[in-house]
């Protein structure tokens, strides 16, 4: 395996050297944070596609098709679709807000207040997309040079860390476009072609496998509406999702650069299914479907073709975990250290913000890392980060955008409410069951409804400078939140 060591440490030192220089081109806030916000179509609709489907979505992915064939591409199709949504109706008004977290969005719609317990949502969403990247990291690196679990993540997460701390979004940006193209060369036109031919091709897939595999609803439409859900709603309004959108450098590459994004989506999602399709004909007894990708790889590609697509995976992971560490240590300088500390700035560039962001970045890095050698469990980490981001934030944000009636005092009981009763239901019903994202999004809509109805609205002022930001009327906000305590 000389030659697929090569190619991946190749790839691993590529990455490191574009953190490098990133590094030289993060000069200010807006720059480390947001990629001066000044992407075009090709790179930002590239990166939004590499952060978005990560090693859930790939190893996963193939997981799924290799337990439920075809119909297992719904997971992955879902986050294209909720990609697509967020792109066609959402994605030109955020870029015109010109803020740099969600929280942020919250204090522009509602008058300052909703910051700090958002923000702690939100940190709690981010830091676990995070930790389900890093835990990736021991399964590739075992099949790659069977090495330690935690020995794993130490070097995988290192890695990731300290690109994102020397470049900030300057430097995941450039490698995400390289961890695209590679995700597409590997995944898509090198590893599904060959699984298809070695499984017999569709004719031979069929005649192996029970007629249910290839049955487009087969994993069962319970399941289908949770997945749409957690994963189509959550990618409307996720931070790591959001900073994404506010590099981009006008409305129209928002919109249109997103919608080819969430095209790609779908396409990788049908070929995750179908190459754990022609795994479950080529390995029918693996333990566990999630050894269905590395399966296949090790032991159907040929030498050098195996390395890149192991590159490939070890993309998917890197390019989720990079823009989840990011948007997690943002969330953690931005909407909580700042707030609580009660800091006021006049500017972007009086403080050197750079180096703040910085260390944040590398504290929750070492966090993230911790915590990944700490949890074994991905699909659980992974389900109480999109149930608490679901049924704590959907709510006031949709609602902030599309009605004009909601309070602060609303979004503050939507987020209140709906958070406590996700935990609450998911320690009553378990991690992994559907009722606590249906029952907290339910409670945290009752809560913003009845308490937005009977408080007073939101000042007008108010609302006129965010129909102003919205229509992209003003000019940028100062880069510290709104204090918690005004």
């Amino acid at each position: 395996m000389v030659v697929d060591y090569t190619v991946i440490v190749v790839y691993l030192a590529g990455m490191l050297a574009m953190g490098w220089w990133g590094m030289r081109r993060a000069k200010s806030k807006s720059e480390f944070l947001v990629a001066g916000r000044r992407l075009g179509p090709a790179m930002y609709s590239g990166t939004m596609a590499a952060i978005v489907l990560g090693g859930a979505s790939t190893i996963g992915g193939v997981g799924l098709g290799y337990k439920y064939g075809l119909s297992g591409a719904w997971m992955v199709f879902t986050i294209g679709l909720g990609l697509l949504a967020l792109s066609v109706f959402f994605s030109a008004r955020i870029a015109r807000l010109k803020v740099y977290t969600v929280s942020e969005m919250l204090d522009l719609r509602y008058g300052g207040k909703a910051g700090v317990i958002s923000g702690v949502v939100m940190w709690a969403y981010t830091l676990m997309l995070a930790v389900t990247s890093t835990i990736a990291y021991a399964t590739i690196f075992d099949v790659l040079f069977d090495m330690n679990r935690t020995l794993a993540i130490v070097l995988g997460g290192s890695i990731v860390v300290a690109y994102s701390t020397l470049g900030g979004m300057w430097s995941i940006t450039l490698t995400d476009m390289v961890q695209f193209v590679v995700k597409t060369i590997g995944v898509l036109l090198l590893l599904l072609p060959i699984a298809v031919v070695k499984a017999g091709g569709f004719s031979g897939m069929k005649a192996k496998l029970p007629t249910s595999y290839f049955d487009p609803l087969g994993i069962g439409g319970e399941t289908i509406f949770t997945y749409v859900l957690i994963y189509t709603f959550g990618m409307l309004i996720g931070q790591d999702i959001w900073q994404r959108v506010f590099t981009a450098r006008d409305d129209r590459t928002a919109k249109w650069g997103g919608t080819a994004s969430g095209t790609y989506c779908l396409v990788y999602a049908v070929a995750g299914s179908v190459i754990g399709t022609a795994a479950k004909v080529l390995y029918p007894k693996l333990s566990s479907p999630d050894d269905a990708f590395a399966t296949i790889v090790k032991d159907e590609l040929p030498i050098g073709v195996r390395g890149l697509v192991l590159a490939a995976a070890l993309a998917a992971v890197m390019s989720t975990s990079s823009g989840a560490l990011i948007a997690c240590a943002t969330v953690a300088n931005n909407d909580i250290w700042s707030r609580l500390r009660g800091l006021v700035r006049s500017g972007d560039e009086e403080h050197d913000e750079v180096k703040g962001n910085r260390v944040f970045i590398l504290i929750m890095g070492i966090a993230v890392i911790c915590t990944a050698i700490a949890l074994n469990n991905v699909v659980e980490a992974l389900t109480v980060a999109y149930n608490l981001l679901v049924g704590g934030l959907l709510v006031p944000i949709l609602g902030g955008l599309l009605w004009k009636r909601g309070t602060v005092q609303g979004a503050l009981a939507a987020v209140t409410v709906g958070g406590l009763a996700v935990i609450g239901l998911m320690a009553g019903y378990g991690i992994l069951a559907n009722e606590p994202v249906y029952y907290g999004l339910l409670a945290s809509l009752a809560a913003y409804l009845v308490v937005s109805l009977v408080t007073k609205p939101t000042d007008e002022r108010v609302l006129a400078v965010w129909r102003d930001r919205l229509a992209g009327r003003s000019p940028e906000l100062p880069s510290e939140p709104v204090p918690a305590h005004q």
